[in-house]
């Protein structure tokens, strides 16, 4: 037989683990090709691939973002190779089994829950007697009706074998995310995610995952997530796992994890901050919702001050960047109660803050209750929640106009002096400059369309505009100062308007020429001729003391000159600036 894994990716870089595990379980009795696509490749070209390659049995790895791209592919295909079997497996078809076969008449087999050992099975069984009611966690029709066996018992993780030696994988490991698995399960219940349903945690041997890692190393991984639902649950595996990384890890690699903040301790923390060198790791954490009484009604246990100490400590250390996450549409928070859990976690400041909508996934405690609370949600996935008792259709719109501006604004850190000005000296809070300017942004139609760096910069000035706000000066300062110092090479033509006098302007060139000490040594050490300093250099005059501000976060409204120096060797952009007045005279009054 030929047998062929396959699945649709989110995106390229993404590397499926569950069809290596397949495949790395199935040896040696049987050889399994390994294709991936993505969401995004048409239909029929995958359809065209798959059936060039010939195969007897062809095995789908399903969940919610790529199900109904899968479903297109697989019916398109048994129309054309209807011998072909069509197993179908992944968190998305492992609940509501009996649904699937009946409305997905084309899938064959469904294999439900943990894979490996059912498809190995499964196979065995394909090139035997093909009775398949002794498999357990197989799903399959026999004679026109479904049959539905039990789930089998949890496979033994510590005698996995590694889904990541595969010769042909080798190629690719350095320009994909490399998915690592550590651990199966997840210690809590939160009633929205799937792993709430597995009761339990269990480890793969961690001699073997180290192998593993130092092999992927090896061979060029450089982004490295590790898919475990809460890593830090057990403190001594995770201590381990993190000296380990820091001992043996080849620079450039980074290594993502997803933690649980209000169980992490302080000494933790503190070894991390003095021991992980800067930018080895990066942790997503999910607050979700900082209401009591919502984590109460998914049963999610919380500290949100817990949470806030690690998240501060993680900060302050200035070694690992964080990535937080929100759902907007648990149960029992309205409009006015999200907002504050927003400005709760903004006021972390997290590298990242993902702004996410409840998905009411198959099989989860909170789809089974929808209508206690009266969820209105999407039929297909990723089954979106469209409304509840307590937030209006009209509402989540209103909270998608914040995410897309969030996550342009924020999360892409173009702008980060402008943007926190704006949401602690300006605005009432930071949800409600996002809610203002979001809304401004879907109303002048710029959700449909693209836009350049520059581009960016002049839509917020535009929205700022219509504020009528007295610190609009400031604002456009800050605004400057963030495009200049975030460019590589100096740039052909900034988001501004030229308003400073160009006579001003030479007089001014000619002084720093003649006295480069009035922008400090370090200006000074750059050495500058007169054509560097007009080639690498560019000139603005801008309404307060930048140089002050940076230091004291205190705006001193002087006249003040700000040069951006672009090294075109270092590739990096510094900034300086002084006081108007610190020049002489003459070249004022030029």
């Amino acid at each position: 037989m030929k047998i062929i894994c396959t699945t649709l990716n989110a995106k390229y870089i993404h590397m499926n683990l569950a069809i290596r595990y397949l495949k790395a379980y199935a040896q040696p009795e049987f050889d399994i090709e390994l294709v991936e696509y993505t969401i995004k490749d048409p239909a029929m070209n995958i359809v065209t691939d798959l059936y060039r390659r010939k195969p007897d049995i062809i095995g789908f790895s399903c969940y919610i973002w790529n199900i109904e791209e899968t479903i297109k592919v697989v019916k398109i295909l048994k129309k054309v190779a209807p011998d072909v079997t069509i197993v179908v497996g992944g968190p998305e078809v492992s609940y509501d089994v009996s649904e699937w076969m009946k409305t997905v008449p084309e899938f064959d087999f469904i294999v439900i829950g943990e894979g490996e050992e059912t498809f190995k099975q499964f196979l065995l069984e394909m090139q035997g007697n093909r009775d398949f009611r002794h498999i357990h966690g197989l799903a399959f029709r026999d004679n026109g009706n479904i049959v539905i066996n039990p789930q089998r018992n949890k496979i033994r993780l510590t005698d996995m074998p590694s889904p990541f030696r595969f010769p042909e994988d080798i190629p690719h490991l350095p320009k994909r995310i490399v998915y690592v698995e550590t651990s199966r399960g997840c210690p809590f219940s939160c009633q929205f995610c799937l792993s709430s349903i597995e009761v339990g945690v269990r480890y793969f041997d961690r001699e073997k995952i180290k192998e593993d890692i130092r092999y992927l190393m090896k061979h060029g991984a450089r982004t490295i997530k590790f898919v475990d639902r809460t890593f830090n649950i057990s403190r001594s595996y995770a201590m381990d796992m993190f000296q380990f990384l820091i001992d043996e890890h080849v620079p450039g690699t980074v290594f993502q994890f997803e933690i649980t903040a209000d169980i992490m301790r302080p000494e933790v923390i503190e070894f991390l901050n003095k021991e992980a060198p800067p930018g080895l790791f990066r942790f997503e954490i999910g607050v979700q919702s900082t209401n009591d009484e919502v984590n109460r009604l998914i049963m999610r246990k919380q500290n949100f001050a817990k949470l806030t100490r690690t998240v501060t400590m993680i900060k302050e250390g200035g070694k690992i960047a964080q990535h937080l996450d929100l759902i907007a549409g648990l149960p029992e928070e309205d409009y006015t109660s999200f907002r504050k859990t927003f400005n709760d976690v903004f006021a972390l400041r997290p590298e990242e803050l993902q702004l996410g909508f409840l998905k009411m996934l198959r099989g989860t405690g909170l789809r089974l209750r929808a209508k206690d609370y009266g969820y209105v949600f999407m039929d297909h996935a990723p089954y979106e929640v469209l409304q509840n008792n307590v937030l209006s259709f009209d509402d989540i719109i209103r909270i998608k106009q914040v995410e897309d501006v969030l996550e342009k604004y924020w999360n892409a850190h173009r702008m980060d002096e402008t943007i926190e000005y704006l949401v602690t000296s300006v605005f009432p809070s930071p949800f409600d400059f996002f809610q203002e300017f979001g809304t401004y942004w879907e109303e002048r139609g710029w959700a449909k369309i693209g836009h350049q760096l520059e581009d960016l910069f002049r839509r917020l000035y535009e929205f700022l505009q219509t504020k009528k706000l007295d610190e609009l000066p400031i604002i456009e300062a800050l605004m400057k100062y963030d495009y200049l110092r975030n460019q590589k090479h100096k740039p052909r033509k900034p988001w501004w308007e030229e308003k400073t006098d160009k006579s001003l302007r030479s007089s001014l060139y000619r002084q720093l020429l003649e006295h480069p000490e009035q922008l400090g040594n370090e200006f000074v050490s750059l050495e500058l001729n007169e054509k560097e300093l007009f080639k690498h250099t560019v000139m603005e005059m801008i309404e307060f003391d930048i140089g002050h501000y940076k230091k004291t976060k205190e705006i001193r409204l002087i006249p003040t000159v700000m040069i951006a120096y672009f090294d075109p060797v270092q590739l990096q952009t510094k900034i300086f600036s002084a006081p108007l007045s610190s020049f002489s005279n003459v070249a004022i009054k030029k």
